[in-house]
């Protein structure tokens, strides 16, 4: 089963905007695919009652009697979304259940200052110190023709992590989210452009499977 773990400590880095689309991918590649939040709102459930029955489905946690979480049964494909400010034993349990990690990452001061201690612990965790989980990072809300780009990629180089994408800043992610939907399920001629912009992500995720 394909597993992913979407995670940044800073809250607005565009992690439900990066978890959601991931999601929306698999479904349209006809994967079963569970979308679960770590965090106690479960907000990813909000988000899942918007979403049209006529769309490729997506699932969400199935929580027994005992309060524990589980994917649903046949799930194929697993998008975890996790809470601003995950750290020490939280992460240590998430990164258990995933095979890769990305992290949505803004090109501000403040937000790559909030990310730092966050890469250090990450890289510090057995599982990826052992490259059971792999790591690599989508510049958010960011023209890579940029000065901004270019810092973010100059802040990334010491962590000698690899920038998959820069997603640009654009409505269609809030529009879509707003009805249910991904970039996926829109029409191609309207969304060509960003979907141009994740083909490095999709390469990516998509040898999941042989890692």
């Amino acid at each position: 089963m394909k597993s992913f773990l979407v995670a940044n400590p800073k809250g607005g880095s565009g992690k439900s905007t990066l978890a959601t689309n991931l999601a929306g991918h698999f479904a349209r590649q006809g994967e079963r695919v569970m979308l679960g939040d770590t965090d106690r709102q479960q907000s990813s459930r909000d988000w899942l009652r918007l979403r049209s029955p006529q769309l490729p489905p997506i699932g969400s946690w199935e929580i027994d009697g005992k309060g524990t979480a589980r994917p649903p049964a046949g799930s194929t494909c697993v998008v975890l979304d996790t809470q601003a400010g995950v750290h020490g034993k939280a992460l240590e349990r998430c990164l258990k259940r995933v095979q890769r990690v990305l992290v949505p990452v803004q090109p501000s001061l403040f937000d790559m200052l909030a990310t730092r201690h966050f890469f250090e612990a990450l890289l510090a965790e057995k599982a990826v110190r052992k490259e059971r989980t792999f790591v690599a990072v989508v510049g958010m809300r960011v023209d890579a023709r940029t000065r901004a780009a270019t810092e973010l990629e100059r802040f990334l180089a010491s962590y000698e992590l690899p920038v998959l994408a820069y997603l640009r800043d654009t409505q269609l992610y809030p529009q879509a989210v707003a009805n249910g939907m991904t970039l996926f399920d829109l029409p191609p001629s309207r969304a060509a452009r960003d979907l141009a912009e994740w083909q490095p992500i999709l390469a990516w995720v998509d040898g999941a499977g042989s890692s």
